[in-house]
């Protein structure tokens, strides 16, 4: 089951960003013995590897700290976050961690279960980071963006270290997502409540 976890894990930590969880387990491979990749995805932990994901990762910590840019760039990461979630599930939880002794035993008849749970989870996060956005640069006049952007980073980061080292504690991290989600619906709901009942008010008075 810790693998599941883990795997989660990583996936919803591509939903928020798709270079981290691959970084983190590649650098964790590489110079730790936290993580031992399975033998096809071990390029994950070469230098050339390590150094475009660095790049890619960079990229897109800028891009998305701009507003209007940042709007382009989940556009964009509409096809790549998912693809990452899937490969990270994948790779996560056939991976042996300080955790996990015996990855791959929950999927061993259907292997591409973690593949397909990891685009799905990966999408609906991306697919809520993505609804979040506007309501925060609409209501912060676009100075939330770097804010929400770096907050989003620093959880994509916590999130991947604890599926690989802590995954139980996985769980706290879905849990706070999920309160974050409904805020943010609720805040937009309340919103467009407001407008409309602001333009019901014009259109009676003027």
């Amino acid at each position: 089951m810790l693998e599941v976890l883990t795997g989660t894990g990583l996936a919803a930590s591509a939903g928020l960003n798709a270079y981290i969880p691959l970084l983190t387990m590649g650098l964790l491979a590489r110079y730790t013995d936290a993580i031992d990749l399975p033998a096809g995805s071990a390029w994950l932990s070469n230098g050339w590897t390590l150094m475009i994901l660095a790049v890619l990762l960079a990229i897109e910590m800028v891009a998305d700290k701009i507003p209007v840019v940042d709007h382009v760039n989940d556009v964009v990461q509409t096809f790549i976050r998912p693809t990452a979630g899937g490969l990270a599930f994948g790779t996560g939880s056939a991976s042996e961690t300080v955790t996990v002794a015996d990855p791959g035993a929950f999927f061993t008849s259907n292997q591409w279960v973690p593949i397909v749970a990891g685009v799905v989870i990966a999408l609906i996060v991306h697919g809520l980071k993505s609804a979040a956005r506007p309501v925060v640069n609409t209501t912060t006049a676009g100075f939330g963006a770097p804010v929400a952007s770096t907050v989003e980073d620093i959880s994509s980061v916590i999130m991947s270290v604890l599926a690989i080292l802590l995954p139980v504690l996985v769980l706290i991290g879905l849990v706070v997502m999920v309160w974050a989600a409904v805020w943010v619906v609720r805040r937009r709901n309340r919103r467009k409540q407001e407008r409309d009942a602001g333009v019901e008010t014009r259109q009676l008075f003027g």
